[in-house]
Formats: structure tokens, C-alpha cells, sequence
């Protein structure tokens, strides 16, 4: 049992005011593993108010970014012995195979680090040349920035959206999914250990409610999010009613197009990835698979074979590629999109039940689907599971149609051996993301969608832009040298 008992706010280890906790469960095993306040009204207000207090201080935010990634470096210096004891909670808690739960892990530190170098070479104020004279255009931190993240991958998204807003100079108040509370305690340890200035980094554990009550802050001037459309939608909603900024990573149905002179040597894996890594539980899935006609039996076959692969078990077993899903509830929620997909005529070809023995965890088979059309619900709506679903085409500008009749628009793929054809389709499929012969999540360049995939981008240089505000300030030539 992981039993963490306090909330971190404002440079201390406090008890919950709420007197709730959350118990957390293992997918595998269905049995707790462990525990974490759920935080209530009372303290998401003294987060937020140590938060602002911090942040007007100019504590942090008055900081030179150099210095501030500095202090963030001491931290991940901190973190760096102890990854592999978090991969092990990143697998207890949400069920990812140990082997991957530990690159990823290493990915995490790998990428935070990206965002300091980063830090580090963006200018924040130049002079620019107007018709006006000259102007000093100056980024500033945007504030308070609550920063909520969801349960797929817990310690990578907690260090991919905090690096980013603190190192800018924003102060945050940070909340895990309340399945997977127990990694950030280690983060907010590194915090408090490097020297992160009291009240910049509050972490409050907790539930939908105590998301909500963040959201709605009166102190908090930006949210960032990852999670459902549904949810991204009410956080909209709340934070349009008092101008706060937002940054949304939501849903996805995202189409791969294989076209006819694809190389399955170079398709199948990626394939194989975009909709079966992490249980299948990524929003950037290639979750519809869209093949010509002239070789649907072919790349389903080969699917099914890539599927069939997979050693679904105990996520601790290094011979495990499959653990379970996150949770028993998503378990049922993947079943009943199966269910529906038998119902509206679809094919299952392999998989679509819960294996042998693994019937107490969350488990699912890998899935594959076939005969699909894209208007059952399996190729509309976001399952967020291991089934593919593969869907009929005649010709390409058919197929963009496909890819592009949906509300999300979050990632997109082609696979194909002429780079004109690659090029057309890319610029026609409607995603904020595209990868050609590869299902790529690249950290170092813009990642965010279109449409019901959200608002924003969360990865590459744009994110640190994110946190700021831009302002100018109308010069004259000898005020110059006071904004280099």
C-alpha cells in the first residue's frame, strides 16, 4: 500500500480540510493499492490563493528564466535516481507494462528537459521596427495556471505540462486524475527539494469535483487540460465566462490511409502501435484504419496477425506487451462499444473479449474489427481501447472524405511509397497532427488537434508560448537599450 496522506500547498505537506479520500485500485488485480486525499472546496481556495500570492510577489515570476530553469534542473536531478520507482507506480496504478512504463518514464525527464534548453534559447522582448517607431514587444507570464491532467499517462503529462508553465514563470496548481494520484507526490518532493519557491507549485489530489472547483477559481487565470471532449467542452464553457485561457487536448478518432502501393513491412507497425501502445488508451490512436479495396483482406489479415501477437498479462512480467485497461469502469465502457459494433453489423475478426483467466483486472483482448462503415459508433466515437477498426475505400480523395467526416481532429496518418500522394493527403485530412509511414507523437514540434480534439498546442517551442502574454510597449529611440 502507497499511503500519502497530505496535499502539498503552498511549500508544506497539509491535511486535506476535506476529510475524503481516494483508493486507489490496481487494473490487474482489482485489489487497492494504495491512497490520496481528495481534495475539497476549502483546499483548491488556499492553493489557489497561495498560488496568486506567489505569483504578485514576484518570487518566481521575477526571476530570470536562466535562473528559473536552473531550480527546475535541481529538481529533475532529484527525480532522476528514483524513475524506475515511479514506472513501478505508473504500472500499479494504471497498468501500463512495466517495460514501457519505464521508457516512457525516461521519456518524461527527457522532455522536460527539452522544455528548459528550450527556455533557455526563447527571447522574451524584442524591439520590432514600425511605421509607429519603434515597439517592445515583451512576453510575460500569464499567472495562476491550473494544469489538470488525465489518467493514460499520468507522470509523463504531469511533466510535459508543468515544465513548460513554470519555467515561463507562472505559478500552478496542479491535479492528477483520481486514479493516478500517487506519481506526483514524488514531483512535488522534487519541487520542494530544488528550491521552488513556496506556493509556485501546489498539488492538490483529488476527484471531477475538485477539477471543477479549479476550473472555476476566481484566482486562476489559464487552464490546461488533457482529457475527454465532454469535459474539455464544460471547462470551455467556465472559463469563457471570465476571458481565462485555455489549452485543451481532447479526443480524438483518428484515420490512418493506407494507400494501395503501402509497404506492410512499414504500416503494420505503426498500425500496430497506433491502436494497440497503452492498451489503446491514447487519444491519438489510429483507431480507423481506412485500406483500398483492392487490398482489404490483405492489411486486415495482417493486422489480426500484429494483434494476435500481443501477450496480454500481468503488466509486472517483463514478457507482458499488454497490460489492462485503467480501470474496471473503462473496461466496461470498451466492451459496450464492442457490443454495439456486433449490433450495427460490424465483423469482429480477432479479439473483443476479456481474456482467459485475467478476469478479475481490467483486461480486453486486442481487437480488430472489420467490415466497418463511418457511421457506426466504433468509428465515430473515441473508445479508448485496443480495437481497431477498419473501414472500406475506393478512391483517395474518398478516403480523405472518410478521415475527414468525423468531429475530431486530433491526429491523422498515410502510408504509401510516392511522396506526392503523401504530400496531397496530408494537406487535405483535417488534424492538427499528421505522420507519413509512421505513427510519430513528436515532443519538439507543435501537438494538438482541430475541431472537437481541442484548442492549443502542448508540445515543441509553441508551448512555452503558450504561458505568456504578450505585450507592447511603444518606444522611443533612446529608450532602446532598456528593452534588449
Amino acid at each position: 500500500m502507497k499511503i500519502t496522506d497530505k496535499l502539498f500547498i503552498d511549500g508544506t505537506w497539509q491535511d486535506s480540510r476535506s476529510g475524503k479520500w481516494l483508493d486507489v485500485v490496481s487494473p490487474a488485480t482489482a485489489e487497492s493499492i494504495g491512497r490520496a486525499p481528495n481534495a475539497g472546496a476549502l483546499d483548491v481556495d488556499c492553493a489557489a490563493r497561495a498560488a496568486r500570492r506567489s505569483f504578485e510577489s514576484g518570487v518566481w515570476a521575477g526571476l530570470s528564466v536562466e535562473k528559473r530553469a536552473d531550480i527546475l534542473e535541481r529538481a529533475y536531478a532529484w527525480l532522476e535516481p528514483r524513475l524506475y520507482e515511479i514506472a513501478t507506480l505508473v504500472t500499479s496504478q494504471m497498468g501500463l507494462a512495466i517495460t514501457p512504463a519505464r521508457v516512457t518514464t525516461l521519456s518524461a525527464l527527457a522532455t522536460a528537459r527539452y522544455y528548459l534548453r528550450v527556455a533557455r534559447e526563447q527571447r522574451t522582448t524584442e524591439v520590432r521596427e514600425t511605421s509607429y517607431g519603434p515597439a517592445a514587444i515583451i512576453r510575460e507570464p500569464v499567472g495562476v495556471v491550473a494544469s489538470i491532467s488525465p489518467w493514460n499517462g499520468p507522470f509523463y503529462t504531469a511533466m510535459s505540462k508543468l515544465t513548460p508553465a513554470l519555467v515561463s514563470g507562472c505559478s500552478v496548481i496542479y491535479k492528477s486524475a483520481a486514479e493516478t494520484p500517487l506519481d506526483a507526490f514524488y514531483i512535488a518532493h522534487a519541487f520542494a527539494e530544488a528550491g521552488v519557491p513556496d506556493g509556485v507549485f501546489n498539488y492538490v489530489s483529488g476527484d471531477r469535483d475538485t477539477g471543477r472547483a479549479i476550473v472555476a477559481h476566481p484566482e486562476v487565470d489559464m487552464v490546461s487540460f488533457t482529457g475527454s471532449t465532454t469535459a474539455g467542452q464544460q471547462i470551455a464553457k467556465e472559463c469563457a465566462s471570465r476571458f481565462k485561457r485555455t489549452q485543451l487536448e481532447l479526443g480524438g478518432k483518428s484515420a490512418a490511409i493506407v494507400l494501395d502501393d503501402a509497404g506492410l513491412e512499414t504500416t503494420i507497425p505503426a498500425l500496430s502501435v497506433g491502436n494497440f501502445f497503452l492498451t489503446g488508451q491514447i487519444c491519438a490512436a489510429f483507431s480507423r484504419v481506412l485500406v483500398p479495396r483492392s487490398r482489404y483482406a490483405e492489411v486486415v489479415d495482417a493486422l489480426v496477425a500484429e494483434a494476435e501477437s500481443y501477450v496480454v498479462g500481468d503488466p509486472f512480467d517483463p514478457a507482458t506487451t499488454m497490460g489492462p485497461l485503467a480501470s474496471k469502469r473503462q473496461q466496461g465502457r470498451v466492451l459496450e462499444y464492442i457490443e454495439s459494433g456486433k449490433s450495427e453489423g460490424a465483423r469482429v475478426v480477432t479479439g473483443g473479449l476479456i481474456p482467459a483467466g485475467l478476469e478479475k483486472g481490467a483486461f480486453v483482448s486486442p481487437t480488430v474489427f472489420a467490415d466497418v462503415t463511418n457511421s457506426m459508433r466504433i468509428a465515430r466515437e473515441e473508445i479508448f481501447g485496443p480495437v481497431a477498426s477498419v473501414l472500406a475505400y475506393d478512391t483517395v480523395d474518398q478516403a480523405i472524405a472518410i478521415a475527414n467526416d468525423s468531429d475530431y481532429g486530433l491526429h491523422g496518418g498515410v502510408f504509401t511509397e510516392d511522396p506526392e500522394r503523401a504530400a496531397y493527403v496530408a494537406r487535405r485530412v483535417k488534424a492538427g497532427t499528421f505522420s507519413i509511414n509512421s505513427y510519430t507523437y513528436n515532443t519538439e514540434a507543435p501537438f494538438g488537434g482541430v475541431k472537437g480534439s481541442g484548442i492549443g498546442r502542448d508540445t515543441g517551442p509553441e508551448a512555452l508560448l503558450s504561458y505568456y502574454e504578450l505585450k507592447t510597449v511603444n518606444i522611443t529611440e533612446n529608450m532602446r537599450g532598456h528593452f534588449a
